[in-house]
């Protein structure tokens, strides 16, 4: 009895520290719409040109400037969002260094759950780049189905129509490569004219070892 009282506190626990525990993964297929959300315009200027944006306000992700975006849902508190934080990082440098990825795709994250210092500090603590936003109240992560963190949504713009999703990740992530390839896919460079460039401009960038996990 005592120990199926203490599995049970644990339970709650486990709830109380991960709210994200037990969300309903709803998935979001290839071929749908995005849904619609609402994210502020970065106040850091250099975040703001990326995005190709201006002004104040908020902004929705058919408003970038791209023919495809990358978003990770994560949580500042989600150990696997961590060790994934490396992966979108390598993937930024990747893009920004190859002159036929730069400006066509763009990377965003969202912290579910976490606020703007929440959201700064995983910033900081992973040298990020690119623009991540905080959702404290959920709203973003409900409209996504409340899906499990961390979350990988990839897609490809549709003039100012929703974006179209591509494909999504639950989990971890280790493959820069498989990832750059399906939105490289998304806008219609062929791979095999992508990698022989990055052969001829750096051998040492291809990465063909790293797997999904």
């Amino acid at each position: 009895m005592n120990r199926i009282l203490i599995l049970s506190v644990l339970v709650i626990l486990s709830l109380t520290f991960h709210p994200t525990a037990f969300a309903v993964n709803v998935s979001l297929l290839k071929g749908e719409k995005l849904p619609a959300i609402n994210l502020p315009v970065p106040k850091n200027s250099d975040e703001k040109i990326y995005l190709g944006l201006s002004g104040g306000g908020v902004f929705k992700i058919s408003q970038v400037k791209a023919q495809a975006v990358l978003i990770k849902i994560f949580n500042l508190y989600c150990p696997i969002c961590q060790s994934t934080a490396g992966v979108m990082t390598e993937i930024y440098k990747q893009i920004e260094n190859n002159p036929d990825l730069k400006g066509k795709i763009k990377l965003i994250g969202i912290g579910a759950g976490n606020n703007f210092l929440e959201v700064e500090v995983f910033k900081q603590n992973h040298n990020i780049s690119f623009p991540i936003f905080p959702d404290e109240d959920f709203t973003i992560h409900k409209a996504f189905g409340e899906v499990r963190t961390p979350f990988f949504i990839a897609v490809k713009m549709e003039g100012e129509g929703s974006p179209e999703i591509i494909h999504t990740h639950l989990g971890g992530l280790t493959d820069a490569r498989a990832f750059l390839d399906l939105m490289v896919e998304a806008y219609g460079i062929k791979k095999e004219d992508l990698l022989i460039k990055e052969a001829a401009s750096s051998p040492k960038e291809s990465r063909s070892d790293l797997k999904l996990e």
